[in-house]
């Protein structure tokens, strides 16, 4: 199990590895091997890479993983599983997290792995700190990070989604959190990081 500060580790703040970029990329069309270097970077500055395979031909499709954390070397796969989409566009994607084994849509990097979120002891959201700074960011950005319970939410087999052949008030407001939190500019998340960051040091 990784080791932690007292201080409280923010999913905000450490790297992330969201399906709906690699969607984005091309890295999740059907009956394909693709792979590539991803790399973060705030105000021009590289803050992480890391090398990345992605085979949906096989029969367990998988998402495979290689880059350095101080200086160790990190090698795994992370198994890819969908299911078909209640919105009539194919199948939606999710990695099934190699220690939790539960499925996710955000892959967090704390102590040298990328693991669902739930997989991190003493971690939190900044949400969950309450700060005057986080509520001007939750304004704006908060879907995006509540995107992940709004999927397991859409897709669930327990939605109402129709009523009298037209669909629900809850059908339509998550298909339209979903689609505003897939339209988020995280570029702009971190640059408000970034000054953030800035604020406190001189404090």
């Amino acid at each position: 199990m990784p080791r932690f500060t007292t201080y409280p580790t923010l999913y905000d703040d450490v790297l992330q590895l969201r399906l709906s970029k690699l969607k984005e990329w091309d890295y999740l069309k059907p009956n394909q091997f693709k792979s590539g270097t991803l790399k973060w970077s705030t105000n021009g500055r590289e803050t992480g890479s890391i090398q990345i395979a992605v085979n949906t031909r096989t029969e367990n499709p998988y998402l495979e993983m290689k880059y350095e954390f101080r200086k160790e070397p990190r090698n795994y796969k992370v198994s890819l599983v969908s299911i078909p989409s209640n919105l009539g566009k194919g199948r939606v994607w999710y990695f099934l997290c190699p220690h939790t084994k539960k499925r996710c849509r955000v892959l967090y990097s704390i102590s040298g792995y990328f693991y669902h979120r739930e997989a991190f002891i003493g971690c939190m959201y900044e949400s969950q700190t309450k700060s005057k700074h986080w509520r001007m960011l939750e304004k704006t950005f908060g879907v995006a990070f509540r995107a992940d319970k709004i999927y397991d939410e859409l897709f669930s087999q327990y939605l109402k989604r129709c009523y009298k052949g037209k669909p629900t008030k809850r059908f339509k407001k998550l298909k339209a959190e979903l689609k505003k939190a897939e339209n988020v500019d995280f570029s702009e998340f971190e640059k408000l990081l970034t000054i953030r960051k800035v604020i406190i040091s001189k404090t």
